[in-house]
Order: structure tokens, then sequence, then C-alpha cells
């Protein structure tokens, strides 16, 4: 018997962690699910080499071509074995095709596809096995796995959006600062003989000060700043120390725009299409809560969660905070009077995510002017500091 550790989900959408001693990881799914529990994670026993399994990393993108290359196989008529062992022979990737290999032999020994996932939480999220489990049950397999791909897709799209527009201010921060730090380390220290016996004025005195102090004390800068970022990330792994970060961020103008339509749009997304794919309110919402990469809305997602349980409505607790617009509100309001919340929160997934965009593109617009002219300024005092000696030594000897 080997003992595993599990995290699993009640029906109710509450998270729960224990231990069970099994002869297999399939023998704790099933008794899991006797207990009406949905498995997230199972962890414990060992590799035929006494090992611990071999963590792998899958792309986004990889992971979404795969569902979507098996979702027409399985709506081909293609049987799921022969499909894996398609995907097996046309994957490129020598990790992904590894993987599959394994979730085939596991499916040939009689285990769900769902269950022959599980033991990767690394690269199936509870958001995917979530949906495929549903689809599996409800026969719709196919459909799941299309759907995943589109959202993973659309994900990519937005990520690569995202990352794109910072590409530039991050080159010009960098560009800038080593021109400066190149100035102070070669091209002042030349000019501090020809200005040793002149008077220096302030700019001066400190444009020197800040070259002695590169020049002699490099490791102690590089230290203090190493210290710093350690310091800093060490209290970002405490949940109320995001939040204050999270909550400054969201007041700079634009910036803070766009990381909040950044939160909802996933949300939404994510929550429309578990819901759109056979996953109950509360699970999906508890999954959604631990998904969106925000403090803050995650803490209206519980809250969400609370008041569904007591048989409430789910735009009331969301309006709390003002993290949601009332547009926003009043949609998904009348979505749920209506029954068809999946496919509104699918829509305005679709819609915030065209703000987004707009608003990653205004902060882009916004911050390059800003870096170039922090550059131009660091320059410029640069300038001002060698050049203001200069004329005085002039002024003074033409005044003689």
């Amino acid at each position: 018997m080997t003992q595993f550790t599990y995290t699993a989900m009640t029906e109710a959408g509450e998270r729960v962690s224990g231990a069970l001693e099994a002869e297999s990881e399939a023998a704790v799914m099933r008794t899991l699910e006797d207990k009406r529990l949905f498995p997230v994670t199972v962890l414990g026993g060992a590799t035929a080499d006494g090992g611990k399994p071999a963590r792998r990393r899958v792309k986004s993108s990889d992971l979404g071509t795969l569902y979507g290359q098996l979702a027409d196989l399985l709506g081909s008529g293609v049987p799921l074995l022969r499909a894996l062992d398609s995907l097996i022979r046309s994957t490129p990737a020598v990790g992904l095709r590894e993987l599959l290999k394994e979730i085939r032999a596991s499916v040939s020994e009689g285990k769900t596809f769902t269950d022959s996932l599980r033991p990767y939480p690394e690269i199936f999220p509870t958001l995917h096995i979530a949906m495929i489990q549903a689809g599996e049950r409800a026969a719709f397999l196919e459909d799941v796995l299309r759907n995943l791909a589109g959202f993973l897709e659309r994900y990519e799209e937005l990520r690569s959006k995202v990352m794109g527009a910072l590409i530039y201010p991050a080159l010009l921060t960098a560009l800038g600062t080593l021109v400066m730090v190149g100035a102070l380390v070669f091209f002042v220290p030349r000019f501090e003989p020809l200005l040793a016996a002149a008077k220096k004025p302030l700019p001066t005195e400190i444009l020197f000060g800040a070259s002695k102090l590169v020049r002699g004390y490099w490791w102690l800068l590089l230290a203090g700043g190493a210290g710093a970022g350690f310091f800093l990330w060490l209290n970002l792994q405490t949940e109320a120390a995001r939040r204050k970060l999270e909550a400054w961020q969201l007041k700079i103008p634009v910036v803070g725009e766009a990381l909040r339509l950044l939160a909802i749009t996933r949300f939404c997304r994510i929550l429309g299409t578990m819901l759109a794919n056979g996953v109950p309110l509360l699970t999906a919402l508890k999954i959604a809560q631990n998904a969106t990469g925000s403090t803050i809305l995650a803490e209206r997602i519980a809250e969400a969660t609370e008041s569904v349980r007591d048989g409430k409505r789910l735009s009331e607790p969301l309006a709390k905070g003002g993290f949601f617009p009332d547009q926003i509100l009043a949609m998904i309001a009348v979505a749920e009077e209506s029954n068809k919340l999946d496919k509104v929160l699918v829509q305005i997934s679709d819609t915030v995510e065209r703000r987004t965009n707009r608003s990653v593109d205004q902060a882009v617009r916004l911050i390059e002017p800003l870096i170039l002219c922090m550059v131009a300024a660091g320059i410029g005092f640069l300038a001002l500091g060698l050049l203001l000696p200069i004329f005085t030594m002039a002024s003074s000897l033409g005044s003689k």
C-alpha cells in the first residue's frame, strides 16, 4: 500500500485536502468519487526507479493545438485510443509525445481520459480537468476539447498582445540605464581632472559623486539591489502584500484600467466556458477564483460563492467594491434571470477583451513618452553637470 495525498472539491465547491493509503492512484480516484468528492490533484508513490515522477512543462499553444486535433479526431468518429495513437505519431515535441504515450497507456488500462490526465496537474490545471470530466460524463468530450482549444488560443492572443506591447518600453528602459551607467563609469571620470580647480555647482558635485559611487561600490549597489528585490519578492508571498500592491496598481491611470479589464476578461471567459460545458456553478466559481490572477477579484468571487450557496444571485456580491463596471453587472443580472449566464459571460469576455486591447494600447502610448522623458532628463542632467563649470570658467575669464 502506498500513501497518496490529495486535493479535492466537494459538491458545494469547498476545497479539501487529505491523505489515503491505496494500491494505485486509480484506487484513490475511485475512493474520492465514492465519497462524492471531485479530485483535483493526487500525489504520491514513486516511479519504477524509486524517484519522484519527472515534472514536465508544455506550452499553452501546444496544449491548445493538442486539444483541437483531438477534438477533430473524436468528432470524425475515431475512437479515443486510435486518436491518441495518431497524435503520438504526429506530435513533433518530444516531451509532449512522451506524455501522450503515458496517457494512452493509462487509458488502455481502463482508466477514463479524465483520470489519465489528473497525475499531471502542472500541465492540465483544475479548469481543464473539470471541463473534460463534465464532457466525458455527458458524452460531448469533443465539444469540450474544442472549447478548451479556443479558450487557450484567445488567452495566448491576449497574453502575446500584452507582452508584445511591453517589449519596446522595456528595451527603452534597459537602453537608458546602460547609457547612464556607461557615462558615469567611462565618460564622467575624464572630466574630473579637467575641472579639479574649477568651482563646481551642485549638479556637477552630484554627477561626480554618483560616478565615484558606481565605480567604487558597484558590488555594494548590486548586492543592495538583489537584497531589495529578494525582500520585495518575499513580502509578495503573503496575500495581504499582494492585495496592497494590486490596489496600488489599479490606481495608476490607464494602466490600472487595463489590469482590471484583464482580470474581468479572464474571470468571465473561464466561468462562462465551464458553465457551457456542464461544470456546476459552485465548482466553476471556486476554480475561477483561483485562476483570475487578481487577489481583489478573488475576494469578490469568494463572497459571490457564499451568496450563491445561500440561494442569492451572482451579480449582487460582484457589485461590491466597484471592481466590475455597472454595464457588466447589469448584463450578468439579466443573464441570471433568463438562464443564459454561460453565453452572456463569454460574450462579456469578448467585449471586454476588445476594451482591454484598447486600454493596453493606451497604456503603452502613455508609458513610452514617459520613459523617453526620463532618459532625456538623465542625459540632460549629465550634460548640465559637465557644461555648467565650463561655462562658469569661461564667464569668469571673460570678465577679467
